[in-house]
């Protein structure tokens, strides 16, 4: 970055045309409209896509159609809203979009199958699927290129997933749970972080998976890669690599977890520190035991809640760190510029319905709120891996890091395996301290 275009930018003042101007302020003030819109009950419901085995049409009515139609015509309306003030053809745009939520459309009708959903194959990994095999074979055509705007669906959605994250979910594991939670985290961080640096890759790229192996996969790739400026390939990468070991875990873990007998707690928080996916880590608890699966839950939420704070952290040290020049001394200002805004919309939104919200509303209220937003967000995330999809090259994506970050990723998994099952049994287990859940 010209650090001179920094230096002027400070010495004339405030950029405030930035609020209006700027990709990443337009997905807070969305995400914002959004959460609004649900928390007032102006938007209180969704057409929903239900499960089924071999006919796919009885996963919803015909009488629903028109209710998906206007759906996408909301969303339409809503991201077109930025188009004029970035400069980009409003009428281009309204003409690619409803293709690339058609492709959404079918990612999340393919992940409702009932034995896809069992196993835990998630709509992200099928609306990358669908976006890869159209951009690698027919390829992507010039007149959809409009409606690939992949960063500004992703950084809607994480605005969006804040909310999700309610901070008395994190009490609810208790002290020496937050413990566990926080020490794994780290641990593993940190050694997926120095094996993917001391194998040759990019610090963005370590970061992301590093982010994704101990927290919460895809939710925790794009948010780090966002806050890194990660590249969407490597992002990509990584969330396939998320689903893919989820796979085999959410079978065996139950399994070795039951041949050895571990009492629920332990299997649940075990499954919860490990498992990178939270449908997962619920299908994989839900195998063993309903304790188990309530615990693996609490777990795998309570790490959500540090997404924000890792983003915040990765952010604030990109600025102060790796984009600083030896000679360069950042001011405040500067390294306003630079942070990502759509981590800030996250985080306000995580603060808003965990300590304003849900005092006020009731925890019932706030769970109907969420279950709008949380139905938009998945819609978002959909349209977003589309779009990764449509501008990725397949051989492009296998020869990411000539296959070094599959063993950083394998390497990192096992060691949180087998620190989750230590920590598990030192804090679930009753041996030690009395079982916080």
């Amino acid at each position: 970055m010209d650090n001179s275009k920094g230096s002027d930018r400070f010495e004339k003042g405030i950029d405030w045309s930035s609020l209006y101007k700027k990709e990443d302020w337009w997905a807070v003030w969305l995400g914002f409209l959004i959460l609004s819109l649900a928390s007032l009950r102006i938007v209180s419901s969704l057409p929903k896509i239900g499960k089924w085995v071999l006919d796919p049409t009885v996963s919803f009515p015909l009488s629903d159609i028109p209710y998906f139609a206007l759906l996408a015509f909301a969303l339409l309306i809503l991201t077109s809203l930025p188009m004029p003030a970035m400069k980009e053809g409003v009428k281009r745009y309204w003409a690619a979009f409803p293709t690339v939520f058609i492709l959404a459309f079918l990612a999340l009708l393919l992940s409702n199958q009932k034995t896809v959903h069992e196993w835990g194959l998630e709509y992200v990994l099928w609306a990358l699927i669908l976006g890869l095999v159209i951009g690698n074979t027919a390829g992507m055509p010039r007149w959809l290129k409009p409606a690939v705007k992949t960063e500004l669906f992703i950084k809607i959605g994480l605005v969006l997933y804040g909310a999700e994250i309610l901070f008395n979910v994190l009490l609810s594991a208790g002290a020496f749970g937050l413990f566990e939670i926080t020490i794994s985290l780290f641990l593993v961080w940190y050694l997926c972080y120095f094996l993917a640096i001391k194998v040759g890759l990019k610090k963005s790229f370590a970061c992301v998976l590093s982010s994704a192996t101990s927290i919460c996969g895809v939710s925790a790739a794009i948010a780090a890669g966002g806050a890194v400026k990660g590249d969407p390939k490597e992002v990509s990468y990584t969330i396939s690599l998320v689903l893919l070991f989820a796979m085999p875990m959410l079978i065996f873990m139950p399994m070795v977890a039951k041949a050895v007998g571990m009492p629920d707690a332990v299997a649940g928080a075990w499954i919860g520190g490990s498992i990178d996916t939270t449908p997962a880590v619920v299908a994989a608890g839900a195998l063993y035991s309903e304790k188990a699966m309530q615990v693996a839950s609490i777990i795998k939420m309570s790490q959500n809640v540090l997404i924000g704070m890792t983003a915040f952290l990765l952010a604030l040290y990109w600025v102060m760190k790796v984009e600083r020049k030896p000679e360069e001394r950042p001011r405040p200002a500067e390294i306003w510029y630079r942070f990502p805004k759509f981590v800030l919309g996250f985080i306000i939104a995580s603060l808003a319905f965990s300590f304003l919200l849900v005092p006020v509303m009731g925890t019932r209220s706030v769970d109907a709120i969420l279950g709008v937003t949380k139905g938009i967000r998945g819609w978002f995330f959909a349209i977003a891996f589309v779009c990764i999809g449509l501008e990725t090259k397949f051989m492009e994506l296998i020869k990411i890091g000539r296959g070094k970050p599959f063993v950083v990723f394998l390497v990192a998994t096992i060691a949180d395996v087998i620190l989750s099952l230590v920590t598990a049994y030192v804090f679930f287990g009753g041996i030690f301290f009395p079982l916080p859940v």
